[in-house]
């Protein structure tokens, strides 16, 4: 039986690594934590906020997820927009789920990611 998603893979170029780490822990708050050793061989980079976990995995023919995302929720999304758009990175709001504000932004490597935030009645 599930009982929770444990973390997200998205994939990377080869060489990106500090880009990503610039991004994922200045841009969004998250921390870089340590890969074990057999698979930090490979490349790459995990970060993680509360429970949240993101693992960016090098490809060698990479090409960024533009419709595939994970989906993170986050408090106060008006201030963590504004951060993101003060560090650089595009905000795309979109009002099409119904009781939640929410918007979309990409990696600097082009992988999509939603923020969203509950708001009103309904939301889950």
């Amino acid at each position: 039986m599930l009982a929770a998603v444990d973390h997200v893979q998205l994939a990377a170029p080869p060489g990106s690594e500090e880009t990503l780490r610039v991004y994922y822990t200045d841009v969004l708050g998250m921390t870089e934590i340590p890969k074990p050793p057999v698979l930090a061989a490979r490349g790459g980079c995990w970060f993680q906020a509360g429970p949240v976990q993101l693992h960016l995995g090098i490809e060698a023919d990479f090409r960024p997820s533009k419709k595939a995302h994970p989906g993170l929720r986050v408090t106060e999304i008006e201030a963590y927009a504004a951060r993101l758009e003060v560090r650089g990175a595009k905000v795309v709001w979109d009002d099409n789920l119904p009781n939640h504000r929410r918007f979309y932004s990409e990696d600097p490597v082009g992988n999509r990611l939603e923020f969203l935030e509950p708001s009103g009645t309904g939301a889950a």
